[in-house]
């Protein structure tokens, strides 16, 4: 029970601290609504998606896989801040075990960027996307295993950093490869046979993909099966857990 309590309040301290900053909620709008405004319907006029759908319909399900992949990564930085004002050593004296610590913050962190993503969800009623809630109850899971991953991944990088400028630097190298290589803003069938290998290893591509079959419900043809997204999604979070968990035990 003592285990259960930690992890729940780790997870409480992260809602309540991404809560009370105002101005992420704001950007956490805002942000999304520029890509789908500016980006969707200016470079929309110049592409043309072979989907069938137009350009902002195609996009959305990849901006709101961008705000988990992005809100999830940055979240990673809490673990350094912790570290630098010493409530990380707190914690760590704290009678439960490290893997319920760094679960309790993975969980924490996917929260957060799961509410960012409902956020960008309602935007769909502004570009004609049927948002219903058979819909909604099908994301909301879904959401969750894209931001287990992205999560761990940010957090696993924060054990193995001491500043805030180096974690930004490599945040920016791992996150805008993943977001362009997902698929989320152009179809990949067309791109060079070496770079597709990229686009099929990254874990993005399968969140992005399935987001697109539940979201606009019918009205894309996948690139693959959902129950494939779903097996590699999942997978990939089982990885990036015991890899995070590991990593956060070495930590001194």
């Amino acid at each position: 029970m003592s285990e259960l309590r930690g992890i729940y309040t780790l997870w409480q301290r992260e809602i309540k601290r991404y809560l009370r900053e105002r101005t992420r909620l704001a950007s956490s709008f805002f942000q999304p609504l520029l890509w789908l405004v500016i980006f969707g319907s200016g470079l929309g006029l110049s592409i043309r998606s072979s989907t069938g759908l137009n350009y902002q319909e195609y996009i959305f399900p990849g901006i709101i896989g961008q705000t988990l992949l992005f809100t999830s990564m940055f979240m990673g930085i809490s673990l350094i801040w912790d570290r630098q004002f010493g409530f990380l050593k707190e914690i760590l004296v704290a009678p439960i075990s490290r893997i319920s610590i760094f679960v309790g913050k993975m969980l924490g962190v996917s929260t957060d960027s799961m509410i960012q993503g409902m956020i960008v969800l309602m935007l769909g009623f502004l570009i004609g996307v049927k948002i219903t809630l058979p819909i909604v109850i099908k994301v909301i899971p879904l959401m969750l295993l894209v931001t287990l991953g992205t999560a761990c991944i940010g957090l696993t990088l924060a054990c193995f950093m001491d500043s805030l400028e180096s974690y930004g630097t490599i945040m920016t190298f791992v996150n805008m490869p993943m977001f362009f290589l997902s698929g989320a803003l152009f179809p990949v069938n067309n791109l060079p046979s070496w770079l597709q290998w990229v686009v099929y290893v990254n874990p993005l591509t399968y969140g992005v993909d399935a987001l697109r079959i539940v979201i606009l419900d019918g009205a894309y043809v996948s690139s693959f099966p959902l129950y494939m997204d779903l097996t590699i999604i999942i997978a990939f979070d089982v990885f990036m857990i015991l890899a995070g968990t590991y990593s956060f035990s070495l930590r001194k």
